[in-house]
């Protein structure tokens, strides 16, 4: 086996690992990839210059090509053909009173499928749908129901920092979560102060949690008693970056305390 790369399949799906085949490309580059019987399309996301060689568990397909202006092209029919597709798959769903709410449709490169995602709280029965769209279509149909993490990925948007979501611009997978990373990093359990759109915990928290539990480290936490050069007292509130507690000491009286760095004690 040659060249191993990771590319983002189709619009919006999870990245896989393929075979390059030879075929001379660069990080960036949109491809034509052969993949569970269909060709498909998709974009390299890996670094061209430590591209990995040899056998790897987990490849799925190979790469086939570059696109040219022709593929181009049918990849931008097939965006307007998957919109139509949303419009009869959503009549139909509506048809059968389903409760499953549709999210993005989208075709192989080859047309010899289509991909319905949808959100719903629990499972669907969706057996007769699938029916119903192979008679109207006459391809594949696959329906793939999604967690409102992956809504958020497929649909996209801004997070209060004003960014594109992380996970709609550049991350592979999602990160484990909890309500410790948010206890961790001295924030409010207000949800509106901790969650994404999609309602469950921001992503970022993953990426802080570890600085700030390395920074953490010696800081007594909110309510614990504390002695300081000024007497007795409860902490307020605690800088974790700066490592700086803020004391009440009581009588209306506050102080603060400065904590050297742990390489520096």
């Amino acid at each position: 086996m040659g060249k191993i790369i990771e590319v983002q399949l189709g619009e919006y799906r999870p990245v896989a690992v393929y075979d390059m085949n030879d075929v001379e490309c660069d990080r960036d580059d949109y491809v034509i990839i052969e993949a569970d019987r269909c060709m498909e399309f998709g974009q390299i996301i890996t670094n061209m210059k430590v591209v990995c060689q040899g056998k790897v568990e987990g490849v799925v397909g190979k790469v086939v090509r570059k696109v040219t202006d022709g593929d181009m092209n049918q990849i931008r029919n097939n965006r307007l053909k998957a919109q139509d597709a949303m419009n009869a798959c959503a009549r139909k769903v509506n048809e059968r009173k389903l409760d499953m709410q549709l999210v993005k449709a989208e075709y192989t490169f080859d047309c010899s499928k289509i991909i319905f995602s949808f959100t719903a709280e629990g499972r669907v029965d969706f057996r007769n749908l699938v029916k119903d769209l192979a008679k109207i279509f006459r391809v594949r149909i696959e329906l793939r129901q999604i967690g409102v993490r992956d809504k958020a990925k497929v649909v996209g948007g801004y997070g209060v920092c004003g960014r594109e979501l992380c996970c709609s611009s550049y991350m592979k997978d999602f990160h484990p979560l909890s309500i410790k990373m948010s206890k961790e990093q001295g924030l409010p359990l207000n949800p509106s102060r901790i969650s994404g759109v999609c309602g469950r915990i921001k992503c970022c928290m993953a990426y802080e949690f570890s600085v700030y539990k390395e920074l953490s480290r010696g800081l007594p936490g909110v309510g614990d008693k504390v002695t300081t050069p000024e007497g007795k007292g409860k902490v307020l509130d605690v800088n974790i970056l700066k490592r700086i507690v803020f004391v009440d000491l009581g009588e209306g009286k506050t102080t603060r305390v400065a904590f050297a760095a742990q390489n520096e004690s």
